[in-house]
């Protein structure tokens, strides 16, 4: 006989309480399903196994046979997904990402189909470009070009806007075209799709290893401008440097990167759970 332990555990819980009204507030079920949950199981065993009476619910002597291996059989249950999950140790993925990217729905979307996966992330560096090849990420969402070797899968493109302080003589348009730049200076940095003028005040340019909050602030006192795609969330750090849409610039591309053949059994599920990062049309 094939027994439902579904309808084994309504048992036990109905016997607990010795009251069918109770035991449906304890398994948050409508008093009527839970009493045809227990009388398909009294079907398939072909006995009954309560006694309603005035006082309420009472176990027949064939419930009362029942119940100790009914515990039995739901223990035995228990401990045989336990062993189970023994022989199989948990799987484990770390996921990176740079800075302006959120990729929280595809970690929350991976973490609820493999729920006893360990899925941990971590915020790489612009100048981190080993984390992939040694090991430390086994996948990761950033922006093209990359410095590095790898597999990628493509998710989608951004266009790009201009970074200027709100005090700029661009600053309110609706859209700027490459002409509107004037004489801008851009220089593109060497590992990001981000471009920054050189200041005309005097003031040193960007250096690789400021910070982007460094670089902002050239922005924000009117000493630089910068292009940067457009959905970089650092963007909103501040409320003196305003963000117009940029013609004239090749749109980036924000892929995920991975090892070639690598067997970690999680890439391939975040990857498809990557797709929740693609921004609605």
């Amino acid at each position: 006989m094939d027994l439902d332990l579904r309808l084994v555990r309504y048992f036990t819980v109905v016997a607990e309480h010795g009251n069918f009204g109770r035991a449906a507030a304890a398994l948050h079920l409508a008093q009527p399903s839970l009493s045809r949950q227990i009388q398909r199981l009294e079907h398939q065993l072909g006995v009954r196994l309560f006694a309603r009476t005035p006082q309420g619910t009472t176990l027949t002597s064939a419930g009362a046979a029942f119940l100790p291996r009914a515990h039995a059989v739901l223990e035995a249950a228990g401990d045989a997904v336990t062993v189970a999950r023994a022989a199989d140790p948990p799987r484990e993925i770390t996921i990176g990402y740079v800075e302006g990217l959120i990729i929280t729905p595809a970690v929350q979307a991976l973490r609820h189909r493999h729920p006893d996966a360990r899925v941990r992330t971590r915020l790489l560096r612009w100048h981190d470009t080993h984390a992939l090849a040694e090991g430390r990420v086994d996948a990761l969402v950033a922006r093209a070009p990359l410095p590095f070797p790898a597999t990628v899968t493509p998710l989608y493109e951004e266009p790009r806007v201009l970074l200027v302080p709100t005090t700029h003589r661009l600053a309110g348009k609706e859209v700027v075209s490459v002409d509107d730049l004037g004489d801008e200076d851009l220089v593109a940095c060497a590992v990001t799709p981000t471009l920054w003028s050189t200041p005309k005040d005097g003031s040193p340019p960007p250096a690789p290893d400021d910070s982007f909050e460094d670089k902002l602030e050239l922005v924000a006192s009117g000493s630089a401008v910068a292009v940067l795609p457009a959905g970089d969330h650092r963007l909103r750090l501040r409320g003196d440097v305003t963000a117009i849409p940029v013609e004239g610039f090749e749109p980036c591309r924000v892929v995920v990167a991975s090892r070639t053949r690598d067997p970690n059994p999680l890439v391939a599920p975040f990857l498809e759970a990557a797709r929740l990062l693609v921004p609605a049309a």
